[in-house]
């Protein structure tokens, strides 16, 4: 048995609690007077997410039938579900999540502030999808020179492919630069069509020869972890450094370096 196979009745049963906890005036219809059962009617519902009432019905009821994505969305609408609720839609009927269009420009959570504050000694930093550098604690500006530049252009990327001092900061910066580049590949096709990722990419094309040379290339690493070394007073320092996930939905990550034992 199938995944989707095991998840129909699942998906049945959250279809007709997410239908019966609506009224008609939720969606915009006429009450029509009292109801033998409560929520919405699948008829109503068929005809807000612009299906068939069999269909519709077949879908409710578990049927093995196939649904598109411009289908489980207007369904979504039509039942008021929220963005937690749609994805879990879309895992019961497809078994994956929805494509979600990335966000770039977000607000950190004050719990997230906190936190970064509490990681002290350590170097704690915030980026979104933009890889905008949007929270940092004092030993994270200190280490990558973040105070030099006001919040508008405190983007890693950039400052990674233009800011002679970092550049100097990181040892085999080349090997490390192609590495973070790489693991911003992936962002930037989470982004999707945003014009604010675009038009970092297009000033770096602009601005530096190492960028115009490597973006072609179009390579995809996992997610920068491991140990990275920098030049602190004239010294090589080892750090062990990796990014936590904060905030799915806002594509949210933090940062942490933390000085190697070894």
């Amino acid at each position: 048995m199938s995944k989707l196979e095991r998840t129909r009745g699942e998906l049945a049963d959250f279809l007709r609690s997410r239908r019966e906890r609506l009224s008609p005036t939720d969606v915009g219809l006429p009450s029509g007077g009292r109801r033998r059962t409560p929520g919405l009617r699948r008829e109503e519902v068929a005809a807000l997410s612009g299906v068939g009432l069999t269909w519709y019905t077949w879908l409710e009821q578990g049927r093995n039938i196939s649904v598109s994505a411009d289908f489980l969305d207007s369904l979504s609408q039509a039942l008021r579900l929220d963005a937690a609720e749609r994805r879990h839609l879309y895992l019961l009927a497809h078994n994956r999540l929805p494509a979600e269009p990335g966000r770039t420009f977000c607000q950190v959570p004050p719990m997230i502030q906190r936190l970064a504050q509490d990681l002290l000694p350590h170097a704690a930093y915030v980026l979104n999808l933009r890889w905008d550098v949007l929270l940092y604690n004092i030993s994270a500006g200190s280490l990558f020179g973040f105070d030099r530049y006001p919040a508008e252009q405190r983007n890693l990327l950039w400052l990674l492919f233009t800011d002679d001092q970092l550049r100097g900061r990181l040892v085999d910066w080349e090997q490390q630069a192609i590495q973070m580049l790489s693991s911003f590949r992936r962002d930037y096709a989470v982004a999707g069509d945003d014009p604010s990722i675009r038009s970092l990419v297009e000033d770096l094309l602009k601005a530096s020869p190492d960028f115009r040379l490597w973006w072609p290339r179009h390579d995809v690493h996992a997610p920068c972890e491991g140990k990275r070394s920098l030049i602190i007073d004239g010294l090589p320092i080892s750090f062990d450094h990796t990014s936590l996930t904060i905030d799915a939905e806002r594509h949210l990550r933090l940062v942490i370096y933390a000085r190697s034992a070894d």
